[in-house]
């Protein structure tokens, strides 16, 4: 599927419902990053999610591989686990797909990457924000370059963009027609003309999630299922608005 571009910007909205990806669409997201458990950094999704978002929207779709919360240095099960899900996405019409696999040093797994690569084929390959805790960013950039990946999503290696403004900045810089810096965590409407002027970058990541409150009716509230900060009855949803907010501010940089 051809990928829709609003003049050189793109904005990527990541979801982890049905209903979160028909609102990013409704908000004029350019693409989804699907992904399940938004609220721990995202894991693999379904394969009924992705069906049913096949199936409602037609905007390009890159899949999220991620089998648990945490690092990423992955056991060999845990890597099968990601290539075979990668290849079963693909078959099933996904646009891309989005992983990362490092090495106990903090490096690249290159070898894990080549192999990821070659399993997307044609399709878009996006090295996710494991890129954020390489032990060393330009050498990272270098190896995803040489793997063949297509994107980098990164927030500059800090809690959020707007903190790593810096390298984002240098990392745009190197990467050139090379490679498309995708910046992300903390991206907003109010945040991005400010990173398009100082970083250059023109693609951006994005959840716009809100909290919705349940519609359940009897609610056991001494009893938690989860992270009990959060409870049982909040619900992680894509807010429409704030993904047509972004793109209005896409709409308002300069060619």
């Amino acid at each position: 599927m051809e990928e829709r571009l609003m003049k050189p910007y793109l904005l990527e909205a990541c979801a982890d419902s049905v209903e979160s990806a028909i609102e990013a669409a409704k908000g004029g997201a350019h693409r989804l990053e699907l992904c399940a458990n938004l609220i721990i950094g995202g894991t693999t999704p379904g394969v009924s999610q992705f069906k049913q978002i096949r199936k409602a929207l037609d905007l390009p779709i890159h899949v999220l591989l991620r089998p648990r919360y945490g690092d990423f240095y992955y056991t060999e099960r845990e890597f099968q686990m990601i290539r075979e899900d990668a290849a079963m996405f693909i078959r099933l019409g996904a646009d891309g797909i989005v992983a990362g696999c490092l090495r106990p040093e903090g490096n690249l797994d290159r070898e894990r990457m080549e192999i990821l690569r070659e399993t997307a084929n044609s399709r878009h390959f996006t090295l996710h924000r494991a890129f954020d805790m390489c032990q060393c960013p330009y050498r990272a950039l270098e190896d995803a370059v040489s793997i063949g990946a297509d994107t980098i999503l990164t927030s500059g290696q800090q809690n959020s963009c707007l903190e790593g403004t810096a390298l984002l900045k240098e990392l745009i810089r190197l990467a050139g027609s090379r490679i498309n810096i995708l910046v992300g965590s903390g991206v907003n409407a109010q945040a991005i003309p400010f990173l398009a002027k100082e970083t250059g970058a023109r693609h951006f990541h994005m959840s716009g999630k809100t909290m919705a409150d349940s519609g359940m009716v009897f609610r056991k509230e001494n009893v938690s299922m989860g992270i009990g900060s959060i409870g049982e009855y909040a619900i992680v949803r894509t807010d429409k608005t704030q993904i047509q907010e972004a793109v209005n501010a896409l709409n308002l940089l300069p060619l």
